[in-house]
């Protein structure tokens, strides 16, 4: 009785998807206003959700120097935070799609941005080091589960819509990254100068986040693979009935093995690339201009524009790649602006500051290209899900010795020349990869195989 309870509880919260969505509130008695409500509801809570996924890093990257002296933080241990997030990220993003088969993906989001708020409000005042990178981990959970399972929510809720429906969150991304380093230190400045109070302003705007997900969290609004049905009746020509859906999802589950895929593998190696070049740009690039002479303030306005570039990009690049048979050019022309900028760091780092905080901004947009093409190369919702927990977890995985090993080069070297270095040679197989991954495929006749 409980199980049939349970199936009638998720009918009645997650309405069908496509087309049959107008036939199933038909017949309801206000059945279009309630599902207008959810969408918007849902949209909302995609949007805040997006705005939450990357203050708790920016924020720090604008005040690392005053973390770093309050703290008692060497060079090296000061790279060891800045791998804090991706380590997080791959840890923790692995355990989504698990999590919301069991709870929900409504449940699992609302419960990363009530651990974002959590471990933003207590990290500062934990106490020590180690007690700082205890609530940066619970807070970058929050937002490891967060960055798996929206593409999930995308394909599942909006299967016509994954490019536009990406890059709007994608640009709320970007907004909200962009905003954290801009306003950071004036804020700080402006409520008394404690590096604790800036850094804690954050746990805010993740308290809203948790609000719009509240509805969600009893109906299990979008578990991995529920979506099935109506994800797959979108891609597969002719009618299919969910009896049949579910039978078909049932016997291809288990042979989803991403780690067959080269297309998977070349995601997630592109992902995982993408990520160290993002965030290493966004843990080290102020302190870079700020040894160049540029103020402190000026240098987070400078990792401002860089973040800020992604707010149109970001919405521009998803519906671009969406209409093009192949995305590597996409890839190739991001590259390209992201080795002069980093030409220009090494040769001129104050002079040209502003060019190359825009020129790293448009390479850091290999981030929602990435999200569109895991959206992409993935024919159904259970592909996307699988996709996306092993794009995201392995390629965080690949991004952790990025930052720190640009820390070590830093205090070992006495200067930025081999950090930058670093980060040019890493952007050409980061093109490679990421145009292979653009191939015009998909994961599951490859991970059938």
């Amino acid at each position: 009785m409980m199980g049939r309870m349970a199936s009638e509880e998720t009918r009645t919260m997650t309405p069908p998807t496509g087309r049959s969505a107008a036939a199933h509130d038909a017949g309801k008695p206000g059945g279009a206003a309630t599902r207008a409500w959810t969408m918007r509801l849902l949209v909302l809570g995609i949007v805040l959700s997006a705005l939450n996924l990357r203050p708790a890093i920016t924020s720090l990257g604008a005040l690392l120097e005053e973390v770093r002296d309050g703290l008692g933080m060497s060079g090296s241990v000061a790279g060891l935070l800045t791998s804090v997030p991706p380590l997080c990220f791959a840890v923790f993003g692995v355990m989504a799609p698990r999590l919301a088969r069991r709870f929900g993906a409504g449940a699992v989001v609302c419960a990363g941005m009530a651990a974002i708020a959590t471990g933003l409000l207590v990290r500062p005042y934990a106490g020590g080091t180690a007690g700082f990178l205890a609530g940066s981990a619970l807070a970058l959970m929050g937002i490891a589960v967060s960055n798996v399972l929206m593409p999930v929510i995308v394909k599942h809720w909006f299967p016509d819509r994954v490019g536009s429906m990406t890059g709007l969150y994608s640009m709320a991304l970007a907004l909200g990254t962009a905003l954290a380093a801009a306003v950071t230190v004036p804020l700080t400045d402006t409520l008394g100068g404690t590096w604790q109070t800036g850094l804690a302003l954050w746990a805010g705007l993740a308290v809203a986040a948790v609000l719009p997900w509240l509805p969600f969290v009893r109906g299990r609004a979008t578990p991995p693979g529920a979506g099935e049905e109506a994800a797959g009746a979108t891609q597969t020509p002719g009618p299919v009935s969910p009896s049949a859906s579910a039978e078909h999802a049932r016997v291809e589950a288990p042979r989803l093995r991403m780690t067959r895929s080269r297309t998977a593998w070349a995601l997630a190696v592109f992902f995982g690339l993408q990520a160290t070049a993002a965030y290493i740009t966004m843990g080290w690039m102020a302190q870079i201009f700020r040894d160049a002479g540029v103020p402190a303030g000026t240098a987070g306005l400078l990792l401002a524009v860089t973040m800020v570039m992604g707010v149109p990009l970001a919405f521009v690049i998803p519906r671009l790649a969406t209409r093009l048979p192949h995305q590597g050019p996409i890839v190739l022309a991001l590259g390209v602006c992201g080795l002069a900028g980093y030409a220009g760091l090494y040769l001129a780092p104050a002079a040209g500051a502003w060019a190359w905080a825009v020129l790293l901004g448009v390479a850091n947009c290999a981030f929602p290209l990435a999200l569109t093409m895991v959206g992409m190369r993935a024919r159904t919702g259970q592909g996307v899900a699988r996709l996306s927990a092993f794009a995201q977890s392995t390629g965080y995985l690949i991004s952790i010795p990025g930052p720190l090993l640009v820390g070590v080069l830093y205090q070992h070297s006495g200067g930025w020349g081999l950090p930058i270095a670093l980060m040019s040679a890493l952007m050409i197989p980061q093109m490679v990869v990421g145009f292979l991954a653009g191939r015009d495929r998909t994961v599951e006749d490859e991970a059938a195989r």
